[in-house]
């Protein structure tokens, strides 16, 4: 992702109740700068920025991106 383009953005819908969205600092440290907490049905829109390059996500949600949907429950 080009990182000055805005139109790169990513969507995170909660599966459950208590979802936690983390952004992560850019540099030679990396970092928890931001959080979130999503509840089932929630949906948060986001993009990476000169600040944010990884972002991390804890709970059941669906992430959708420009390269396709990520579901974060295990197959089973």
């Amino acid at each position: 992702m080009n990182v000055g383009d805005n139109s790169n953005f990513f969507v995170i819908k909660a599966k459950e109740n208590g979802v936690n969205v983390f952004g992560m600092t850019r540099g030679t440290d990396t970092r928890f700068h931001h959080s979130e907490k999503l509840d089932k049905g929630e949906v948060m829109i986001a993009q990476f920025t000169e600040h944010t390059s990884a972002v991390k996500i804890r709970g059941k949600a669906i992430i959708q991106t420009s390269y396709g949907t990520l579901d974060t429950e295990k197959d089973e």
